[in-house]
């Protein structure tokens, strides 16, 4: 073989073997986009923040009274959160109102009782229900048509509506009524008076 045969042998074998990797580089875009994660993470935390502190006007979140009296419906399912009435992606993110949770929700005569497994637990009070309705969507959770008992009720100088899905959606149109009528009767004896 010639010098020439052997030169042109080895400029074909290295045109055929592969790129080797970069591995600086690599490593530093991989760190990049890590570190582009935690900021997106960081400015979303902080939005939420701002929010809560927008929202530092609204009052702490009434308490269960003790000898509630004995329950009309009792539901278990996820409580979605919380908006300002009429406005759906208006979240409401203090005292715990925007947290996502399981739920036990218990309507009495004297309100409504909200247990949230791992977030604030809080009570309405039956003069403070204005009504609810079956919707499909509050605050960046959407479902069916009708697959949501929204609970509106005022709180402070506030109006909010309350989200809840039920594990048996079946329930949902018993508590509209049982809510409305709840609230026509506290509203007609106010009337009264």
């Amino acid at each position: 073989m010639t010098p020439a045969v052997i030169h042109l042998a080895t400029e074909a074998a290295e045109r055929r073997s592969a790129e080797v990797t970069d591995w600086g580089a690599r490593i530093a875009w991989v760190i990049g986009l890590l570190v582009l994660i935690a900021f997106v993470y960081w400015l979303m935390r902080q939005g939420w923040k701002w929010r809560g502190a927008l929202q530092s006007d609204l009052p702490e979140l009434p308490a269960a009274p003790g000898g509630l009296p004995e329950h009309r419906l009792a539901l278990t399912g996820r409580y979605h959160g919380s908006t300002t009435a009429g406005q759906w992606l208006d979240r409401i993110v203090a005292h715990g109102l925007g947290v996502r949770s399981r739920v036990e929700l218990t309507l009495t005569d004297a309100g409504l009782d909200v247990v949230r497994p791992g977030a604030t637990d809080f009570f309405v009070p039956a003069a403070q229900l204005r009504g609810a309705r079956l919707d499909k969507g509050i605050a960046g959770k959407v479902l069916t048509e009708g697959g949501l008992l929204v609970v509106t009720w005022a709180h402070g100088d506030k109006l909010i509506d309350s989200g809840f899905r039920s594990d048996r959606a079946a329930e949902h149109a018993a508590w509209v009524e049982a809510l409305n009528l709840m609230n026509q009767s506290i509203t007609t004896e106010g009337a009264e008076r």
